[in-house]
């Protein structure tokens, strides 16, 4: 399902190449993309009419505009490769849906032809993505309708309580349900509320009350149940709630490929997850030989960076979940976080999905903005193996289209990539993977190199 690194390094060039002229890269930009238009474009077709496959896959989340066959059927032709289930929203019924249709979707993969028709079927890869241990604020006082909210003023004081309020959160006094709060959190410390919309400083602690007094940075409404992180703060969260651990039991009766772990802290979370799907296919009887689902962890929160490198370690993959981890850290640190992140995950060989806000216009317009589109081709260039869409495709008017756009963009970035356009203008990079220093890693690197120079249509590995 996803390429090698080592795939990636030829294409961004080892260093050896002079640097091209101005006009080189003009012309190459004219020969390679001024690209007529077809339908096919978005459907993995080269502008030679030659099946062309990206090597950067994309990662759909399937939702209610997107799960009736016709639909997918057309998400998985535009490029689909694996179909993202978010299970902090997703029911049983539609879990069935999802999954069901995705078995009908054709693609090419499997295709026989007229010898067997019912079997041209492309079996696309499944990823459960986990809802994760949540921390939250409390019932509003009187939110009998779900919809009350309560009016947070800058400069005014609240108190956070551990123990549930018996009347109620208000303005003045709200219920966190974690109940290691006062030990996690220390003076001048945040606390984010609702996705960081509302911002709270600790100026006290205290412990033997179980409580946290805290002045208000901003203004704002808070409703009942509103998502709240620590950024920078030791949790002792469970790396899987008990919802965590129904979810992967069923989606492994559902044949799941992947497990997102939302949430990580370290490795040791990662290893809890391994040991719960092992005991788990043991449980459903599957055999010993039986491939189990692959574990990505998701990195969202300033512990998780903390232990990056252990967490990969131990991970099949990593996610780079742009959403929690922009509340967590300072949004402009973000991307310099994604590529570290990107560049770790080459280095060593495992896949890495960049996820959130890609595309996110498409989810109102046909059309993405220019930065969105900037943002997908340079995740491209710097080596991401997946590209993810989250609401554009799980509830956006576009989910189509929002696919097809993103295969585009990374059909456009590759090509301008084995062209040689890229960095022809300044000084072409050393590649980010270096292979084992062993007579295998010459093999492999030198295996990549001549597929490449002879645009071989892939590599044979017989074990």
């Amino acid at each position: 399902m996803f390429r090698l690194a080592s795939q990636r390094a030829v294409l961004r060039g080892s260093g050896s190449k002079s640097l091209y002229s101005s006009s080189a890269l003009v012309q190459a930009l004219q020969t390679k993309f001024d690209l007529p238009a077809s339908t096919k474009f978005g459907d993995e077709w080269g502008i030679d009419g030659e099946w062309e496959p990206r090597l950067t896959k994309i990662v759909a989340t399937i939702g209610p505009t997107s799960e009736q066959l016709p639909v997918l059927r057309e998400v998985v032709k535009s490029g689909m490769r694996i179909m993202r289930l978010n299970f902090s929203h997703a029911t049983v019924e539609e879990v069935e849906l999802r999954t069901s249709n995705l078995l009908l979707c054709e693609g090419r993969h499997s295709n026989l032809g007229d010898r067997k028709p019912e079997a041209n079927n492309n079996l696309r890869a499944v990823l459960l993505d986990t809802r994760g241990p949540e921390i939250r604020s409390g019932k509003l006082q009187n939110d009998d309708s779900g919809h009350e909210t309560v009016s947070l003023v800058a400069g005014e004081t609240i108190t956070l309580h551990t123990a549930p309020l018996e009347n109620g959160s208000t303005e003045t006094d709200l219920f966190i349900d974690y109940s290691h709060l006062h030990v996690s959190l220390k003076p001048g410390m945040q606390v984010l509320l609702d996705d960081g919309a509302i911002s709270l400083t600790v100026t006290k602690v205290h412990a033997d009350k179980g409580q946290v007094e805290c002045v208000i940075e901003n203004s704002g409404d808070l409703r009942s149940r509103a998502g709240v992180n620590l950024p920078g703060a030791e949790t002792d969260l469970p790396a899987m709630s008990e919802k965590d651990k129904v979810d992967i039991k069923y989606g492994m009766t559902k044949d799941i490929d992947y497990v997102a772990a939302s949430f990580i802290q370290n490795a040791a979370g990662v290893e809890e997850i391994r040991k719960y799907i092992q005991e788990t296919a043991q449980e459903l009887g599957w055999e010993e030989s039986a491939p189990l689902p692959l574990i990505i962890s998701k990195i969202e929160s300033m512990a998780a960076l903390r232990n990056f490198d252990e967490i990969l370690e131990k991970s099949d993959g990593i996610m780079v979940a742009r959403g929690d981890l922009g509340v967590e850290l300072p949004i402009q640190q973000v991307t310099n976080a994604q590529k570290e992140m990107v560049a770790a995950c080459n280095a060593v060989g495992k896949p890495v999905i960049v996820a959130t806000q890609c595309l996110e216009s498409m989810t109102k317009n046909p059309r993405p903005t220019r930065a969105e589109v900037a943002d997908v081709t340079n995740a491209v260039y710097d080596g991401a193996d997946c590209l993810m869409l989250s609401g554009e495709t799980a509830k956006g008017k576009y989910p189509v289209e929002a696919v097809r756009m993103m295969s585009e963009i990374i059909y456009s970035a590759e090509m301008y990539m084995q062209s040689g356009g890229y960095g022809s203008l300044h000084a072409q990079t050393s590649a980010s993977y270096e292979a084992p220093d062993d007579s295998l890693g010459a093999i492999a690197k030198a295996s990549v190199a001549a597929a490449e120079e002879r645009g071989a249509a892939a590599i044979l590995v017989l074990t």
